[in-house]
């Protein structure tokens, strides 16, 4: 093993160490607008070391028989994170954290194809956390070392693969991008933790006035992350970004053995906007009032195929699994023929949804509907501004999110290039997905529309899913008897065929109203969309594991 692969695990190993317990409590690429006075730019010594080692690494990076560099990037994530949980009204987890990560990519080649494939992707480091200028320098220098070392590498396992194979349509790998100079206000963690941990603690404390809960916890995830871009290209950018979320999560058993659970979060870009202590108790109270309301439920009939209602909470969820993953420009492995990766691949400029549908992502409004949008950026990770663009239009798929990584029929940037911090590359990301419809019903309308559907086929009723929880699976379903109107819980439902298929021709009408669905995980962006309504799903029983119940109760609460 040569020393560059065994410096790079050394990191790689380091890296895990401290990111794991971060990732534990959420993502590490928060947007928001905590801010402290900015320093000025030349008064920056982390933003001072890049731009040194930038200048000396492109006069002096060369080795024998080794083409030069003509394309080097650094990329700094310095963050502050405050994280604490709480389980059964106590305190388990109540951890500040300090990082500082730079990913180094060099790549060599030209735009046409270079070397940014595998190990060529880039180096990660972790950076000093002091505003040393000679370690932050030194540290780079190592970093752009093996990342050129790798470059080569990796351009030259490439070129001998693709004298294997033939592509129709290549396109580029890299695209031109013009330099940007932006820099922005730093931001700043700011707060004190002890109203905050007492907040956590009183709400995992309601698990004491139901004794079927088997677990009840709260969490809370304070960041800030200040991110540095130098490229050779001109570009300089450096922002600063914060993100506040605070989570409820309980769960408890039926007496048939079936696992139910819920949980319900807040995620702001502004500790201002966060609910008050006795908000957030309210909202777990209502979340343990549910988990027994489930437990009481019927389980859901064994088959049902017939019009499903989904309230604008729910259908960000469809929209987020079912399009969002598919708008995404993934150029595809080396020597695939493929336009992108993903079920919309193949679909450019044809319909994947109902014509009076339609899809934009604009990362470049922070609110909608007086609700902040976590998918707001100015300039993305690659340099390039944001944009807003339209990916579906009258149902029909016109765009896709693209970074700088061009795929055929789009050889530019339209400004959605995001990494996760620090551990992947920058790659297409969504920002603020916005679905709206020509023909918007208020929710009176649509519940009628539904029963009005069930009774031309003699159905006694309809389904109508309120929340999901992972992988679509409804957390929150009730039956709408077609008779009086009235909603009835059940549990233990599943989809049979809720797909793009579905998507694409069994969704017959929307709502009016939108729902701001927020996610941190992985690279912060928003799904925001209307109630839907489909003209016919399958929901059957779910094919669930049912566990054995506790043995013996549970500690009597006092004693």
């Amino acid at each position: 093993m040569t020393a560059t692969a065994k410096a790079a695990i050394m990191t790689n190993r380091l890296a895990r160490r401290i990111l794991l317990p971060l990732l534990a409590f959420g993502a590490l690429i928060p947007l928001g607008i905590a801010q402290q006075k900015a320093a000025q730019a030349s008064d920056d010594v982390v933003l001072g070391a890049m731009r040194a080692e930038l200048d000396r690494s492109k006069a002096r990076l060369k080795m024998e028989q080794v083409a030069a560099p003509y394309y080097i990037e650094y990329r700094i994530f310095d963050g502050d994170q405050y994280s604490a949980d709480a389980a059964f009204g106590a305190l388990r987890f109540d951890v500040r954290s300090r990082f500082r990560f730079v990913r180094v990519v060099v790549r060599i080649g030209d735009y046409k194809q270079d070397s940014y494939v595998g190990q060529g992707q880039g180096t990660l480091d972790v950076m000093p956390l002091d505003n040393d200028m000679l370690a932050l320098r030194h540290q780079l220098w190592l970093a752009t070392d093996r990342a050129y070392k790798t470059a080569a590498e990796s351009l030259t396992a490439k070129q001998a693969q693709l004298k294997q194979l033939t592509v129709d349509q290549p396109a580029d790998d890299f695209a031109h991008a013009d330099p940007v100079q932006s820099i922005g206000p730093l931001a700043a963690l700011e707060f004190d933790p002890a109203p905050w941990k007492r907040m956590l603690q009183d709400a995992s404390s309601l698990y004491k006035e139901d004794p079927a809960i088997e677990s009840f916890e709260s969490r809370l995830n304070f960041q800030v992350v200040n991110r540095y871009l130098v490229n050779s290209e001109g570009t300089v950018v450096r922002s600063g970004q914060s993100l506040y979320e605070m989570v409820i999560a309980a769960s408890t058993q039926a007496t048939d053995g079936m696992s139910l659970a819920r949980d319900n979060a807040f995620v702001v870009a502004s500790a201002k906007e966060l609910p008050s202590a006795s908000d957030f108790v309210a909202r777990a109270k209502k979340l343990a009032i549910s988990l027994k309301e489930l437990r009481e439920a019927l389980v859901t009939e064994e088959e049902y195929r017939g019009p499903v209602l989904f309230s604008a909470d729910a259908a960000t969820s469809v929209f987020a699994d079912l399009v969002g993953e598919n708008v995404l420009g993934r150029k595809p492995e080396v020597g695939k023929n493929s336009r992108t990766t993903g079920a919309f691949a193949a679909s450019y400029k044809t319909r994947v949804l109902p014509d009076f549908i339609s899809v934009v992502d604009d990362p470049t409004i922070s609110s909608y509907a007086g609700q902040a949008l976590l998918g707001h950026y100015a300039i993305d990770d690659e340099g390039v501004p944001a944009q807003r663009v339209s990916l579906i239009e009258k149902g029909t798929l016109v765009n896709y999110v693209i970074g700088r990584e061009p795929i055929r029929d789009f050889p530019t940037s339209n400004g959605h290039g995001r990494a996760r911090v620090p551990t992947n590359p920058a790659g297409p990301s969504l920002g603020n997905v916005i679905v709206t419809s020509a023909q918007p019903l208020s929710k009176e309308e649509l519940k009628k529309k539904l029963i009005d559907l069930c009774q031309q086929r003699d159905l006694p009723y309809g389904y109508y899913v309120e929340t999901f929880g992972p992988a679509l699976s409804p957390r929150l379903l009730y039956k709408v008897w077609v008779k009086d109107g009235h909603e009835e819980l059940v549990r233990g439902g599943a989809f049979g065929d809720l797909d793009i298929r579905a998507l694409r021709s069994d969704l017959i009408a929307a709502g009016d109203a939108p729902y701001v669905d927020n996610h941190p995980l992985n690279i912060p962006h928003s799904i925001v969309a209307p109630a839907i309504l489909f003209d016919e799903l399958e929901v059957k029983r779910a094919n669930q594991n049912k566990e054995k119940l506790p043995e013996y109760p549970a500690p009597a609460v006092g004693k």
